[in-house]
């Protein structure tokens, strides 16, 4: 300040932070009964220390669901999170409350994880612009109960914001050893809405996805723009079979690792969801999870070839709009947890993949609807660059909260 100069490229930013991040002599709860206010670390996670060295102003932390387990945002520590654009619907999760703040403009930018879907589905749900990176371009410790399908990055109210962030959180730290090797680039100097020539795969339900017509009618109007914009859009699948099974497998043995400490009577104070897919998890067995390993392994190939192709494919966020607040899962309550009503997302979790949700417009109910970009590995400029050439000929809009009753 005695300088007049800037701390950093991010020198008094408000920015949030999902309340999963250790952050040092604050208190981090995972929405959880079973942690308390003496949470503290004393240490920053690679993101936070990241954000502090360039001057961000950190305003708080914000909800998710208990151990970030699902793409809602209820838990038993903070109650139900509930969307800027209807407060009777679901914000979607975990990062619930960081799509909250940035929609609702407590802050431009917040801080969140992805291992299945948790920044692109509250993304898509609130209408802002969320961005996995490829794993492992933001360092990250310690690694959660997702493993190497979890990814760190941002969601925002602009993708210009967005490269601000990643630029900022991809600096290196040697507490992460899967950590890429460090680019030292801006992400805004190269950020360019020129898609003439790129070769673009659209799939509407990448071939087993029951979409809502509602979603789908938002998403292939959206998809006009590419063409538009110069791309060269092809309707294709790109080949591969539901990967619920993989995912689940995967995932659900990392949670019950995580949280096999907690007694049969804390267990009665969380999330009965959570507890369920705890016990799911436990009943893995090596076999399966190993075959489950290989067939992320050939995800990831098959992707991989698919991008030979295509430089890009993009699909709608999520296959439904936002269901009321407070459920798992949307009417008539027919499926068992999220992993069934948004299978957009974890697909590239498994392939470790950047992906971004753009806001896309809304259905005739005035519910956000996300559009999923999906780049192949290391090509996060690439995504950032589509998402922004969409954004520049279909600018955002956000919620008018004077309008909403009850806030």
């Amino acid at each position: 300040w005695h300088k007049g100069e800037p701390l950093g490229i991010l020198d008094g930013v408000p920015v949030s932070v999902k309340d999963v991040f250790s952050t040092k002599h604050w208190s981090t709860r995972w929405g959880s009964l079973l942690t308390t206010n003496k949470s503290e670390f004393n240490e920053d996670a690679p993101a936070v220390a990241r954000l502090r060295e360039e001057g961000a102003v950190l305003i708080g932390k914000t909800n998710t669901s208990e151990f970030h387990w699902k793409t809602v945002t209820d838990s038993p520590l903070t109650g139900i999170t509930r969307n800027p654009w209807n407060l009777d619907l679901t914000p979607g999760g975990s990062c619930g409350g960081a799509s909250v703040a940035v929609a609702s403009g407590m802050g431009p930018i917040a801080i969140g994880t992805d291992g299945g879907g948790s920044i692109r589905v509250p993304a898509a749900f609130t209408g802002v612009f969320g961005f996995k990176p490829t794993f492992g371009r933001v360092p990250q410790f310690p690694v959660g109960a997702f493993g190497t399908m979890a990814h760190v990055g941002p969601i925002t109210r602009s993708v210009e914001d967005a490269a601000l962030v990643l630029t900022a959180l991809s600096k290196p730290d040697i507490r992460d050893w899967y950590a890429l090797p460090y680019l030292n680039v801006d992400y805004r100097e190269n950020l360019g809405p020129d898609l003439k020539g790129k070769k673009i795969a659209f799939s509407p339900d990448l071939g087993f996805v029951q979409v809502g017509k509602s979603v789908a009618k938002v998403v292939k109007n959206g998809m006009k723009l590419f063409s538009e914009l110069g791309a060269h859009v092809e309707t294709v699948d790109p080949g591969f079979s539901d990967t619920r099974d993989t995912f689940e497998k995967l995932g659900f043995s990392g949670i019950y690792q995580t949280l096999k400490h907690f007694t049969p009577e804390e267990k009665k104070r969380m999330d009965q969801g959570l507890v369920t897919v705890v016990e799911l998890g436990k009943k893995v067995t090596l076999t399966e999870y190993l075959e489950a390993n290989r067939n992320r392994e050939s995800l990831g190939q098959l992707m991989g070839k698919f991008h030979e192709t295509f430089d890009l494919l993009i699909t709608p966020t999520v296959p439904i709009p936002p269901f009321l607040a407070g459920q798992d899962v949307p009417e008539p309550k027919n499926q068992e947890r999220w992993t069934e009503w948004a299978p957009f997302s974890y697909p590239f979790n498994l392939t470790r993949q950047p992906a971004a949700s753009v806001p896309c417009g809304f259905d005739a109910d005035g519910h956000p609807v996300g559009l999923q970009i999906v780049g192949p590995l290391f090509s996060d400029q690439l995504v950032l660059n589509a998402s922004r050439a969409f954004e520049l000929a279909r600018p955002f809009v956000f919620p008018d909260l004077g309008a909403l009753k009850d806030l």
